[in-house]
């Protein structure tokens, strides 16, 4: 990790859970991390958790609603202004609604593509373009994916999110090929988990938090730390290792 002392990162969704201990790493490992997300307050007591705890890299809250290009627009373009460009891009921000195919809102699928498809490859985009710019050719793109990018579970409240996570695959295998033509040699990379005790099904589940609890308490589960240590795996990968697809589930879960 140490080429990327002092470097920039962007994570989105870094408030909670996987987002706030990606950041909290990468933060540990020397890096300048733009942390964003709509609840910027718990970015900024992370940051100056970050800040006593005497690590060598520094924690930037940056408020944005990744639901609104706009907002994203005009983050990358503080970045810009701020600390000249991203180098490592990690798309975490994500999330599901409970809206069955059969009797789904449409406004609640429409949510979960605009964030979890839509601005991921806003992100992707702008990351690569602000990488371009600056001849930064040893940059990084990282896809928090999830399990469901790879099977559908048998959950209708799960199903369309599920489709999110399937084009999250795509989209990052078509830019993993897209770089490759365009004769660079930044990298792109799906991590893909299991099951992981954070806020996702307490938010999932919010009309019944009881099964929220049974969900966590069904396995062993991961923890976000353990996201976190694969974004640092697959960031201190050498150079000519290309890490497509990451999956990582806890022993106990059966699928």
């Amino acid at each position: 990790m140490d080429r990327w002392r002092g470097r920039v990162a962007l994570v989105t969704g870094a408030s909670v859970g996987i987002g706030a201990a990606i950041a909290k790493s990468l933060v540990q490992h020397g890096m300048k991390v733009v942390g964003c997300a709509r609840n910027v307050e718990q970015i900024q007591k992370l940051a100056a958790e970050c800040a006593s705890s005497g690590f060598s890299g520094t924690l930037i809250p940056y408020k944005c609603d990744l639901s609104v290009q706009n907002d994203m627009l005009s983050m990358f373009s503080w970045i810009k202004v701020q600390h000249q460009g991203i180098d490592v891009c990690i798309n975490n921000a994500g999330l599901a609604l409970p809206e069955p195919l059969l009797s789904g809102k449409t406004s609640g699928w429409r949510t979960m593509m605009d964030v979890n498809v839509i601005a991921l490859s806003v992100c992707g985009r702008e990351a690569y373009q602000s990488m371009k710019e600056r001849k930064v050719d040893d940059g990084h793109i990282i896809n928090i994916n999830g399990m469901c990018g790879h099977r559908v579970l048998h959950n209708a409240d799960l199903h369309f999110y599920t489709a999110t996570k399937y084009a999250v695959t795509a989209l990052t295998e078509g830019l993993r090929q897209e770089l490759r033509e365009a004769k660079t040699h930044i990298r792109a990379t799906c991590i893909s988990p299991g099951l992981v005790e954070t806020e996702f099904a307490y938010r999932l589940f919010s009309e019944n938090p009881e099964i929220a609890v049974a969900t966590y308490k069904s396995v062993k589960c991961l923890q976000a730390v353990d996201i976190a240590n694969a974004v640092v795996y697959v960031l201190s990968a050498p150079p000519h290792v290309q890490i497509g697809d990451i999956e990582i589930t806890p022993v106990e879960q059966s699928m």
